[in-house]
């Protein structure tokens, strides 16, 4: 086998397991809140579409499906502890409430924030993937109008704001490694 050869293999190695690694650290991120694991999880995504951007020829098949179930893995799972911590660096005063949401006078707003957040970003990577960019519009349409009334304080949209930017950009890179590795 020529050198070209050998860095093909080890590089479609290198980029079968990446993202499956980012997706087990993304989910490990999610379910335990540790920093360390999103950085993690951020890093490893980060390798996976330079991997995916600098592989010379479309991807098997085979290591299609597995990086799109691995990339809708790390788009859904590993969104929420890099929102929490985009959070976590742009709200300072505000309570949470026992339901994820913020304490606004006596009203827990933007309630359930956390599952909505896994459906979105299941969508948004979703559209993007199969090439239906169209979608993103009615996502951001149904999350605009169903949060609508809750937007009325400042703090409120910011949060809003910087969680739905977070997540989407999150969920466009998991789905952008896809895009990288079915080009012709």
């Amino acid at each position: 086998m020529s050198v070209s050869g050998l860095l093909l293999v080890l590089g479609w190695f290198l980029f079968v397991v990446c993202p499956i690694a980012a997706a087990v650290v993304a989910a490990v991120a999610w379910r335990t809140r540790a920093r360390v694991m999103t950085v993690l999880a951020v890093a490893l995504l980060a390798v996976t579409l330079v991997v995916a951007a600098v592989l010379p020829e479309p991807a098997p098949a085979v290591v299609v499906a597995i990086a799109a179930l691995a990339a809708l893995v790390i788009a859904v799972t590993g969104g929420s502890p890099v929102v929490r911590l985009l959070l976590d660096r742009t709200t300072f005063d505000e309570q949470e409430g026992v339901h994820g949401g913020i304490v606004v006078g006596e009203r827990e707003l933007l309630r359930g924030g956390e599952v909505i957040g896994l459906l979105e970003r299941l969508a948004v990577a979703g559209a993007i993937m199969t090439g239906f960019p169209e979608a993103l519009a009615v996502i951001i349409a149904i999350k605009g109008v169903g949060r609508f009334t809750e937007l009325e304080n400042g703090a409120v949209r910011e949060r809003f704001i910087v969680g739905t930017l977070g997540s989407w950009i999150w969920a466009a890179a998991a789905a952008g490694v896809v895009l990288l590795i079915t080009r012709s």
